[in-house]
């Protein structure tokens, strides 16, 4: 079966990306692809302000990872998060300790929310753009994408930050995602109760700056996309950034299907990248 869906109105460039995970029991030993070199786990980053949860290191990590490597001006720069549940860790623990009848910390109030990190980094980067956090049961990826291709049509701004947090959790946690999965038969996450996965992915308009470009597949086969993930899976910016590094060192261009029946995305590197960007413009 051919599937078309179209999100993103032009190509965006891609300037930089980033992963990071924690506590899910990756190592080194596993990373036997080039590829997969970096998707092992890290001691978790120290914040300050932040306690207990991985959800506001990793979110910052990946940040940090993308913004330091092509740094530019805070004031032209967007940030928009993708997380289904967010911080479940701050969640589960305030609710235990209200339970228990402990004193509330007020430190767990202010990181429950996702907006929480978002305002520590643009503080710490000078970055003075539109911030937004959403919460979806759709691919991220394509949430993401489709909103940096939004707001880069703002004269104003020159790029978007983009990235997804994903904790495992209780079986508070396990019970929504049951819920949530009820319905659609797609699987509950499996990560360990104290892990955490990140992925950024910093996007502008293609150019000389941006080596890899994405842009919408037009059409593709949907018989060949294996099965769903599970609701809220951020699994798709971890392929988005592992087929980046790839096109960085080999060229060529890779399709990218991140969910059954979702939109797909065609990254291309190089002298490819720039000849659609002028085609696109001519169209």
């Amino acid at each position: 079966m051919t599937t078309e869906k179209t999100v993103l109105r032009s190509p965006l460039g891609i300037l930089a990306t980033a992963t990071a995970t924690h506590g899910t029991g990756r190592s080194e030993d596993h990373a036997d692809h080039a590829d997969h070199a970096d998707n092992t786990d890290i001691p978790l980053p120290r914040l300050p302000g932040f306690v207990e949860s991985a959800f506001s290191p990793l979110a910052y990590e990946v940040s940090r990872q993308c913004l330091t490597e092509r740094p530019g001006d805070g004031a032209r720069t967007a940030v928009a998060l993708a997380t289904l549940m967010g911080d479940t860790t701050t969640a589960d623990l305030a609710s235990r300790r209200m339970v228990s009848g402990r004193v509330h910390n007020p430190l767990l109030f202010m990181q429950a929310t996702a907006n929480a990190v978002l305002g520590y980094t643009s503080q710490e980067f000078g970055i003075t753009g539109q911030t937004f956090s959403l919460s979806t049961l759709d691919d991220p990826v394509a949430e993401l994408l489709a909103m940096a291709d939004l707001l880069l049509e703002d004269p104003e701004l020159d790029r978007v930050l983009v990235l997804g947090v994903e904790l495992g959790g209780g079986e508070r946690l396990a019970a929504a995602y049951r819920e949530l999965a009820a319905d659609s038969g797609r699987p509950v996450p499996d990560l360990p109760a104290t892990a955490g996965l990140a992925a950024a992915v910093l996007l502008g308009r293609p150019g000389g700056e941006a080596p890899v470009s994405v842009r919408s597949a037009e059409a593709y086969d949907a018989d060949d996309t294996g099965a769903a993930g599970h609701p809220g899976s951020i699994q798709g910016l971890f392929d988005l950034a592992a087929a980046h590094r790839r096109l960085l060192r080999d060229g060529g261009s890779h399709l990218l299907v991140t969910e059954p029946q979702s939109p797909a995305f065609i990254l291309t590197a190089g002298t490819e990248a720039r000849n659609e960007t002028e085609n696109h413009a001519h169209q």
